[in-house]
């Protein structure tokens, strides 16, 4: 009987110990004064450059990406060699993921996507095809599809490249 009572006992401590416990986490856990951080500025968009930008993307990627930028059909399912197909470059693809840099770099040298199950590349390079020029219309052309939040996004994976890298100039030239 005895023993049964401090079973009882030892559950009650675990009990009160746990509820101790779990309240002094939930009360470091709980936030402070909330600090916003104030959003970065989107930069204009140039409407000259987004019309330069569509139309040397439906000369050079339109073809694969779609005339509206919306990526091959099934695009998020492997073809039967394994690869990806082309995805959109408007809110629903990922290329508002990655930095101006980036983005020039695989549009400049082509990309094989490392999920893909072929050695070939998954996106050819127009590498003495598009000038840095043409290439930044492109880009400028992708920004004009995206969301304010996902160009927000996009634009901080700028400023977070740049930041790495004194030196790289901000689009426009201005550092």
């Amino acid at each position: 009987m005895v023993r049964g009572g401090s079973g009882r006992w030892a559950r009650v401590v675990f009990g009160v110990a746990s509820v101790m416990i779990l309240a002094g986490c939930a009360g470091a856990a709980s936030p402070g004064p909330t600090v916003t951080a104030t959003p970065l500025p989107l930069p204009t968009l140039d409407p000259g450059q987004v019309a330069r930008g569509r139309q040397i993307y439906l000369q050079n990627c339109a073809s694969c990406h779609g005339q509206n930028a919306e990526g091959a059909p099934n695009w998020q399912q492997p073809d039967a060699r394994g690869n990806l197909p082309p995805p959109p470059h408007d809110d629903r693809g990922h290329t508002w993921r990655h930095s101006d840099a980036q983005l020039a770099a695989i549009i400049r040298d082509g990309m094989r996507d490392p999920f893909n199950k072929t050695p070939e590349l998954t996106m050819p390079p127009f590498k003495g095809r598009l000038s840095d020029e043409e290439i930044a219309a492109v880009i400028e052309y992708f920004k004009s599809l995206w969301s304010p939040e996902h160009r927000r996004f996009q634009e901080e994976q700028n400023q977070r490249e740049r930041s790495q890298r004194p030196g790289t100039p901000a689009p426009g030239g201005a550092q």
